[in-house]
């Protein structure tokens, strides 16, 4: 969680109890779809991503694979640490038969897309969302 709130962005939003995180790790290790992922360092975490398998009745029935919450640890960024990480998401997006990875970066978030658009992502598509 350190890595996400140490975000400009999660720094804002990212300070719930840590009984609500452990809830959602739990829930997230119970379910065959969501998986997480964690790059390390001399035993320290660097990096993380969460990956969910989202099965589809668009794209003929084919399953998509939704990457979040990526993060690289500032003194590890530009050292290949998150390009890492991604292509191993894709590769285990490919391992499970997904015919797409999609992602959604912040509008403030600048320098992630222009890093995603280096991976190959596409700026297809624009996302919404309505907070509860």
């Amino acid at each position: 969680m350190a890595l996400l709130a140490e975000d400009f962005l999660g720094a804002g939003r990212e300070d719930a109890a840590p009984e609500a995180y452990a809830a959602a790790f739990a829930a997230i290790e119970a379910s065959p779809d969501n998986r997480l992922f964690a790059a390390e360092a001399d035993g320290a975490v660097i990096g993380c991503f969460q990956l969910t398998l989202i099965p589809n009745i668009s794209l003929g029935g084919g399953t998509r694979a939704q990457i979040e919450g990526v993060r690289t640890a500032g003194p590890w960024r530009g050292r290949g640490v998150g390009a890492a990480m991604m292509r191993f998401a894709i590769a285990e997006a490919r391992a499970a038969g997904c015919v797409l990875v999609q992602l959604t970066t912040n509008a403030e978030r600048k320098r992630a897309r222009a890093f995603y658009q280096r991976l190959g992502f596409v700026a297809s598509h624009d996302g919404m969302k309505l907070a509860l």
